[in-house]
């Protein structure tokens, strides 16, 4: 189920099958692959990075964002606010909250901004990609075969934390993301597959090195 995907650095992904090109959050690409869709979670810029989305948009390319980022792109912009369910280029996708709820974060992602994740259907599997968020009550009845989770702390959720809303989901397998770079170490991951258990975790190797110890 992970086959198809290319982790570029934090939260950015790529999905490439059956000629069809799909961006999560680019940003440190390592490939100048068109892309057919782009899904950008919020405003940050190590989620949104125009030089990076220049690099990879077509005329042909769609775009999947929050309504304030939406304002600043041109072409094929689809808005969206946490509920909605879109399907654009061929991809249907339900874009759900993404929030902070400790105390100490609540200014890096305000539940006011209507930033989101999406659960993106790809090929045959669904696939959850959290944006930046904690565990926000109304995520633990996500549904997805594989879901991507922030575990790096300071700005989300930190690996315990993460392993909570891994097992409320209950996916098939669950992908730690947004650590190793900004905050947060490769040993979290560790962490992470050990906090989730019995929920099966597999990690993926990022096209750039890791940046922090």
């Amino acid at each position: 189920m992970l086959e198809a995907f290319t982790w570029f650095r934090q939260s950015a992904y790529r999905w490439q099958e059956g000629g069809v090109t799909v961006y999560i959050d680019p940003w440190g690409l390592t490939t100048d692959d068109p892309a057919d869709v782009i899904f950008i979670t919020h405003a940050h810029s190590d989620h949104y990075e125009p030089a990076d989305i220049e690099r990879i948009r077509t005329e042909g390319t769609k775009f999947v964002a929050p309504h304030d980022i939406a304002r600043e792109l041109s072409g094929d912009v689809t808005p969206v606010r946490p509920g909605d369910t879109v399907h654009v280029g061929g991809i249907s996708a339900q874009a759900v909250p993404a929030y902070n709820v400790h105390p100490e974060r609540l200014d890096m992602h305000p539940r006011s901004n209507d930033w989101v994740g999406y659960i993106i259907t790809l090929g045959e599997h669904s696939y959850y990609h959290a944006g930046d968020t904690d565990h926000a009550p109304e995520l633990s009845d996500v549904r997805a075969d594989v879901a991507f989770l922030p575990i790096g702390g300071t700005y989300t959720m930190e690996a315990g934390e993460a392993a909570g809303l891994a097992k409320a989901i209950a996916p098939q397998i669950a992908v730690p993301m947004h650590y190793g770079f900004v905050v947060g170490s490769p040993s979290d991951a560790a962490r992470f597959a050990k906090e989730a258990d019995p929920i099966v975790v597999q990690t993926l190797t990022p096209t750039n090195p890791f940046e922090r110890p």
